[in-house]
């Protein structure tokens, strides 16, 4: 018997009234994923990169699929192949998987035109005392989203992070849920990839960084020091010259971004948590930057610094 006969046995999912479509539906909820500890995953490149991520780190509970696409993605058809069967957290369990039809599929998805495959997967959280310490992950670049409440935002501000090389992802008290399927779907994958803290205290979190040698970086459109000037300085001072301006702060340091919210930005006393304000120059027309946008400049100018020779 081959995999293909293997997923549809018994039989090829086909009913959108079974109680395990509405059950995986429901996880397009926050009280559900809380409930369960569960979310969705959809899309071929999202599911793709949950089923490289389980593979080291067992996070899959479920993975449904078309026969359209299975046949369409071998490289998706090829992981299945190879996690089927693996346990997941929850002893005694295993990866389920099963060919499902069109309607079936669309009925289990958030999105309005899924692509034939969706995984349901147990959420990333760690906690707190994963953070610092022996054997602990020790970050040396961290992106806080401060009440960031679009799904969108929030998925690219963490797509960012992970192409920067960052360590950490967390958010505040107030932000979006990062396991929304809008926001899963936007950080294409990269949600398997960094480690989450969700709904801090920014105040005593920020004191905890600083306690740990980090410095406190607020992205603010008013903030009194350039980027440029920040970028410029690490430059020499790798270089071993003099800066052209005189800095607070060396980019190259362990460093947690803060970016505030889409309308308001941060607030009063999240800025008052940061060690510094931080604004990235507009040389051209444009007003503002997408929180997205400019959480990418920030955050690559301190991997440049943090990674240059």
């Amino acid at each position: 018997m081959d995999f293909r006969e293997r997923l549809a046995t018994p039989v090829v999912m086909e009913n959108p009234q079974a109680d395990r479509v509405k059950d995986i539906a429901k996880l397009a909820t926050r009280a559900a994923r809380t409930k369960t500890g569960l979310f969705l995953v959809e899309g071929p490149q999202a599911v793709r990169e949950a089923l490289w991520a389980h593979q080291t780190k067992p996070l899959l509970d479920a993975v449904y699929i078309t026969e359209r696409a299975f046949d369409r993605h071998q490289d998706i058809a090829q992981l299945m192949e190879e996690v089927h069967g693996t346990p997941t957290p929850q002893p005694g369990r295993k990866v389920f998987m099963r060919m499902v039809t069109d309607p079936v599929l669309a009925a289990m998805a958030e999105a309005v035109s899924p692509q034939g495959v969706l995984a349901v997967a147990h959420q990333l959280d760690i906690a707190p005392g994963d953070i610092w310490g022996e054997g602990a992950i020790n970050p040396t670049l961290i992106a806080v989203l401060a009440q960031i409440q679009d799904p969108g935002n929030a998925g690219t501000v963490l797509r960012a992070a992970d192409a920067a090389g960052a360590d950490l992802i967390v958010t505040t008290k107030g932000s979006v849920d990062l396991y929304n399927p809008k926001a899963v779907r936007s950080t294409a994958g990269s949600l398997f990839h960094l480690p989450v803290i969700q709904g801090i205290d920014l105040e005593d979190f920020a004191e905890d960084a600083k306690a740990q040698g980090l410095g406190v970086l607020a992205a603010d459109g008013y903030g009194r020091v350039s980027l440029d000037d920040l970028q410029d300085a690490a430059f020499a001072l790798r270089k071993g010259v003099e800066p052209r301006k005189k800095v607070k702060y060396d980019l190259a340091h362990p460093t947690m971004w803060l970016f505030g919210n889409e309308a308001a930005g941060l607030s009063a006393q999240e800025k008052a948590a940061a060690s510094l304000r931080v604004a990235v120059p507009l040389r051209g027309a444009a007003e503002s930057l997408n929180v997205g946008m400019a959480a990418a400049v920030c955050l690559f100018a301190s991997s440049l610094a943090q990674n240059r020779k």
